[in-house]
């Protein structure tokens, strides 16, 4: 079986550029950080009329400790303290809330209806006092909230059961995850009563202080579902207006009950087939027989390439809804999780990474940079950067120097070291000890249940009772990594 380098073992630049060059992989890459106003990740970019500081993202996440009711506990307001202290002057949602109860992705996923209002609103408000406390202003702080509803893949009730909504039969997930023969899919009526819980959540939104809100499509969530809906009869699925319908609807159901309230987009701009572990651990996509797989967006119909086509267009709309904000990542963690998240080490429930992680990484890059260079009147984050460990600052640097993204999105990282953007910005050496290495248990962990965390590297969860219940877990299983 192939071994891949650890990152931690490339010590110098020359090190780094020297594994890429092996691989035959393309990463921008700035030996020298800058540093100074007009430093790349320094520089002020412009939306919604605010002028944000600086070029750091933190990416929104599920973290499995809100209460049943859907309301922040104190590991929630932990993390967005922790968020506030990043430095980073984007804040994309911070966490993924659903917009009615039926969508949570789990029992303890943050919801967002009258009862909880309030409880939004402080848990925005602590990471601001957080970002003020440590960096003196906020007014070039901007913070959103991701609206979501998780689709096929809620369990809004039991941790350990799938309650699927889903937006057409898909023939491979339906059966990888169980959707029982007899499920009805979600009417075009139901449809708009679910874009009207958007426009609601959008509008407590605005009440609760959020700057905008993003209209969730990627991941197979319910938004993401819709844009590969290609054999769903009726008004939201068929041709490109059809799957894109829903967007449409949610983006006009905003604009008339929230005026004003600024509207972003996190979009899985490709997709795959679903993969699975093979005899050997490796990920190895599911067997797919028909000459076209008809249901990744971004994909080429092969199951394993990527065609922008789409995509491209669905940005194109954007621009025309006005909405100039975009995230863009890839895949599932569900089904492909080593194209969506890139990592060394597979989460509890997923596979050996059937390439090296580095090799995502660039995919990310690389769509990321061909969809700005496209429509460059778009505010792009990228996403994918965490697996680049020590080297993501000079990546980071040089993707936003090149025009590749204008924000770097940092997802898992932020978990283990959320003060990297503040360290990287004020030109101090790097806390090696809390570099995130993708060891998974922020994932391993929800899938059992447990909240998730950085549990290697994060003393406060390293100690916790859920660390043993954890360990215990990872030991009565056969280990992927060899």
């Amino acid at each position: 079986m192939t071994a891949y380098r650890r990152i931690a073992q490339l010590k110098t630049a020359s090190d780094f550029r020297a594994h890429l060059s092996a691989l035959g992989i393309d990463i921008p890459f700035d030996e020298e950080l800058l540093h100074g106003p007009d430093a790349p990740l320094e520089r002020p970019c412009v939306v919604d009329g605010v002028a944000i500081g600086n070029r750091f993202a933190i990416l929104p996440m599920e973290g499995w400790d809100g209460t049943r009711e859907g309301r922040p506990s104190e590991l929630t307001r932990r993390r967005w303290q922790r968020f506030g202290a990043s430095g980073a002057k984007l804040i994309w949602g911070g966490e993924a809330v659903a917009v009615r109860h039926d969508g949570r992705a789990n029992p303890h996923q943050l919801l967002l209806n009258d009862e909880t209002l309030a409880d939004l609103a402080q848990l925005r408000e602590t990471l601001v006092a957080e970002h003020r406390q440590r960096f003196g202003r906020t007014e070039d702080l901007l913070i959103g909230l991701q609206l979501t509803h998780s689709g096929r893949f809620a369990r809004p009730n039991d941790k350990g059961r799938l309650e699927p909504i889903i937006a057409y039969r898909h023939p491979l997930l339906d059966r990888k995850f169980g959707v029982p023969a007899d499920r009805s899919i979600l009417g075009d009526n139901d449809v708009s009563q679910l874009v009207d819980d958007f426009a609601q959540a959008a509008k407590r939104s605005r009440q609760a202080g959020f700057a905008f809100v993003d209209i969730k499509h990627c991941h197979g969530y319910l938004g993401h579902e819709f844009l590969s809906a290609v054999d769903r009869p009726g008004r939201y699925g068929g041709c490109f207006e059809n799957r894109t319908r829903f967007l449409r609807e949610i983006v006009a159901g905003i604009r008339a009950e929230a005026p004003g309230l600024g509207i972003a987009v996190r979009l899985s701009a490709a997709d795959w087939l679903p993969y699975r572990p093979g005899a050997d651990g490796r990920g190895e996509p599911e067997s797919w027989t028909d000459p076209r797989y008809p249901y990744a967006f971004g994909g080429d119909g092969t199951g394993l390439g990527v065609d922008l086509t789409e995509p491209r267009a669905f940005l194109d709309l954007l621009q025309t809804l006005g909405i100039r904000l975009v995230c863009i990542s890839a895949g599932s963690p569900y089904y492909n999780p080593h194209l969506q998240r890139p990592a060394l080490f597979p989460p509890s429930d997923g596979y050996l990474p059937p390439e090296d992680p580095l090799a995502g990484v660039a995919r990310h890059l690389a769509i990321t940079a061909e969809l700005k260079r496209d429509r460059s009147a778009l505010v792009i984050v990228g996403s994918g950067y965490s697996y680049l460990q020590e080297w993501l600052p000079h990546v980071a640097q040089a993707v936003v120097r090149g025009g590749g993204a204008d924000f770097v999105g940092l997802g898992r990282l932020a978990l283990s070291y959320p003060e990297m953007p503040a360290d990287v910005l004020a030109g101090r050496p790097l806390d090696r000890k809390r570099l995130c290495r993708t060891f998974s248990d922020c994932t391993t962990a929800p899938r059992n249940g447990l909240v998730s965390g950085c549990y290697p590297l994060d003393p406060f969860y390293k100690e916790s009772p859920e660390a043993r219940t954890l360990a215990n877990i990872k030991s009565q299983r056969q280990s992927f990594v060899r």
